[in-house]
């Protein structure tokens, strides 16, 4: 039985069910769920009697969950929006900011795409409302396998952080993605479409990267040097598109969450992030 199937017998949000276990509802971020459900299975044998339910569905949905009280914690490849921040005081909520890693943000094309390299401007000609790039041809290459020569854009839906924080990284704010993308309601479902598709260009952390995809390394602007999506360069801040992962409470996490926290931050917690393709937030040992 999964974490978050036996979570759901045995009680809500950070309760005490009837089996006498703690539940510490965790939802949101598609980018964390992943590591968040690592966590969850390593910490029930560090603690058997606290459950920690992972659930996805993306930043925005853990971020609302977090301000209505249905989870404890609220999972979020984005930074609160002011409106979010205002809606939680006015529902009584202190939404407190927790970085647990940091992401690269990786470019992925199709694997026989033979783009090595990309700006920060021309990512903003492509996928942005006005830009001029549709075609391969226009970045100099030919695509085999892509006879339309079309660049096919595949995006996330607008709930997801990884959607917002792509937007003001590569957009700018002012900017509104274009129309006709496929956008994707996962990570793993951008990583998939563009593995099929020769037209295609996507974008999602990194630690959804497959052998099957290409990533060209991102050049913040003509002059910069050009650098791949890695742990060190999103751990540095070298790469153009890396951010911080983060964890949102309803105020001071206190008893049992307070402990589950503290551990996703020791150097167990945050070898299980590394080895899930994330930067951990401090330097740390790992066996």
């Amino acid at each position: 039985m999964s974490v978050a199937a036996l979570a759901m017998l045995v009680g809500s949000a950070c309760g005490r069910g009837s089996s006498g276990r703690t539940v510490i509802q965790n939802k949101g971020s598609d980018t964390l769920v992943n590591v968040a459900q690592a966590w969850a299975e390593e910490y029930a044998k560090v603690e058997p009697n606290t459950v920690i339910a992972v659930t996805g569905g993306g930043s925005g949905t853990g971020i609302s969950a977090m301000i209505n009280g249905t989870v404890d914690i609220a999972n979020s490849s984005r930074q609160m929006k002011n409106e979010e921040i205002e809606l939680a005081k006015k529902n009584g909520v202190e939404p407190i900011e927790h970085v647990v890693g940091y992401d690269a943000l990786a470019v992925f094309v199709h694997e026989d795409n033979p783009l090595k390299e990309i700006t920060i401007a021309q990512l903003a000609s492509i996928y942005g409302e006005g830009g001029g790039v549709e075609k391969w041809s226009q970045l100099g290459i030919t695509v085999p396998g892509c006879s339309s020569d079309e660049i096919v854009l595949v995006s996330r839906q607008n709930n997801s952080g990884t959607y917002a924080y792509f937007r003001e990284a590569v957009l700018g704010k002012t900017i509104e993605y274009k129309l006709g993308s496929r956008d994707m309601h996962g990570s793993k479902d951008v990583v998939d479409l563009v593995e099929k598709t020769p037209c295609a260009i996507g974008y999602s952390g990194l630690a959804y990267a497959t052998d099957k995809l290409a990533m060209p390394c991102v050049k913040k602007d003509d002059g910069a040097p050009c650098v791949a999506p890695t742990i060190a360069t999103a751990s540095d801040g070298s790469y153009p598109i890396a951010r911080p992962l983060l964890m949102y409470t309803a105020g001071k996490p206190t008893g049992a969450l307070e402990k589950y926290l503290t551990w996703v931050l020791s150097d167990t917690g945050q070898c299980i992030m590394q080895a899930k393709g994330y930067a951990p937030v401090k330097a740390v040992s790992c066996g």
